[in-house]
């Protein structure tokens, strides 16, 4: 008897110490400072209903995240969790690498409350849940009220030729320029925006798999960009600008215009005064109609965690309506649960731009074409250094649109292949 108690003893005490042991990895790849403490504040109280569960955290900058996360992968370095860019989840979920989380959205008691943008959108690949959104990224357009009256611009520009105007205005007062293009990383927004509204489409292939990027319209569109920069429309370093220089050219008072999605006016808020800025819809072009991206990034649970129940607890506190809705008002996005609407934060005057965008019915949502494997580097890679060469003169528009278009067409028709 005696035996038995210690052996029991002992089993009780080696659970013990293995449940004190479990680490759950959980990596970031969109950060900020106040990103993360946002994150470590949730995860806190994941942790505090689960003793003996630690989180360690890590954070990737985004501007190096894909490369980076790409080589952690490759070492073998694996999370349990990680935050999901809409562009990279074809790459990982199609590569089996992602775990289902249908079996879990089927017993959670928050599932009927999500939106259904954010199941249909989570489910992009395989009609499947490789991942939970956690919120959607629209684009808008941000405008200083004082910039554009000391320029002499009577009201915010509403089409293309009167927002390249008003730039060329702004432009002309001393150490002021028009819009805070974001050339670097995470710049592919901008041109597919500016390109599909001066071709009057967002749509991205012909029926045989072939790119519109190379089409007359898109060709166009990417040439207005261009010229914005090289007519000196925006600031000569924006070439390399991403988020936080962008976002730090507005607020400063360096740039009139800036689009971006509502994570932006966690920054913004901060510094300047509500009075002295707006949010208005895209500017639409010569047909009449503008097509702001929107983008989604959420929780995604590897196939190779060893604690997919704990992985998907940790999933739950940070998609739960109290936990999402804490994320997305430090983060910015529109959050994924019905009951935000409800929410004061979200009434608010700073979000009606976005809303009303929402609303137009000639500012068409754009989703990216993140189906394809190929996409994720195609955004964080390609499209940055060709870019690049595009706005310094090292090549033209057209053969910047013929090698995205090259690109595309063979990753969309192997896609079309497979089907």
């Amino acid at each position: 008897m005696k035996r038995l108690l210690t052996a029991a003893l002992l089993t009780t005490l080696m659970a013990s110490s293995a449940l004190a042991d479990t680490t759950l990895k959980l990596v970031e790849v969109i950060t900020s400072p106040e990103r993360t403490e946002t994150l470590k504040s949730i995860v806190g109280k994941f942790e505090a209903a689960n003793p003996g569960t630690k989180v360690e955290i890590i954070s990737l900058p985004w501007g190096e995240a894909f490369q980076k996360f790409a080589t952690m992968v490759s070492a073998g370095e694996v999370p349990d969790v990680m935050e999901m860019p809409d562009t990279w989840l074809s790459l990982y979920a199609n590569n089996g690498m992602l775990e289902s989380l249908e079996p879990y959205l089927e017993k959670w008691e928050h599932t009927p409350g999500l939106t259904a943008r954010a199941l249909e959108l989570g489910r992009d690949i395989k009609n499947t849940a490789y991942m939970l959104p956690y919120g959607f990224y629209l684009r808008a357009m941000f405008y200083n009220k004082k910039l554009l009256a000391e320029a002499g611009v009577s009201e915010p520009p509403k089409t293309l030729d009167e927002f390249a105007e008003a730039s060329k205005k702004v432009s002309a007062l001393p150490g002021k320029y028009g819009y805070c293009l974001r050339g670097g990383p995470g710049g592919l927004n901008g041109w597919v925006m500016f390109g599909a509204s001066m071709a009057g489409s967002n749509k991205f292939f012909n029926e045989d798999g072939t790119s519109t990027f190379n089409s007359e319209g898109w060709v166009k569109g990417l040439t207005f960009l261009i010229d914005l920069y090289k007519n000196g429309y925006a600031p000569k370093d924006s070439v390399n600008w991403g988020f936080n220089e962008i976002v730090a050219g507005f607020y400063s008072g360096t740039c009139a215009f800036l689009d971006q999605d509502p994570d932006a006016l966690i920054a913004i808020a901060e510094r300047m005064k509500a009075e002295d800025y707006g949010i208005m819809t895209m500017p639409k072009g010569p047909d009449g109609k503008t097509f702001p991206t929107i983008g989604f990034a959420g929780w995604s649970m590897f196939a190779s965690s060893a604690n997919k129940d704990l992985s998907w607890k940790l999933i739950e506190t940070l998609e739960g309506p109290e936990g999402n809705i804490e994320w997305n008002k430090r983060t910015g996005a529109l959050p994924v649960h019905k009951s935000a609407e409800k929410d004061p934060f979200y009434s608010s005057e700073q979000f009606k731009g976005w809303f009303a965008e929402l609303e137009d019915k000639d500012a068409v949502p754009t989703v990216m074409p993140t189906h394809l494997e190929e996409f994720a580097f195609f955004k964080d890679s390609l499209v940055i250094k060709t870019s690049q060469e595009a706005l310094l003169g090292d090549i033209t528009p057209e053969e910047l649109a013929n090698q995205w278009a090259d690109y595309l067409t063979k990753a969309q028709q192997k896609f079309l292949a497979k089907k």
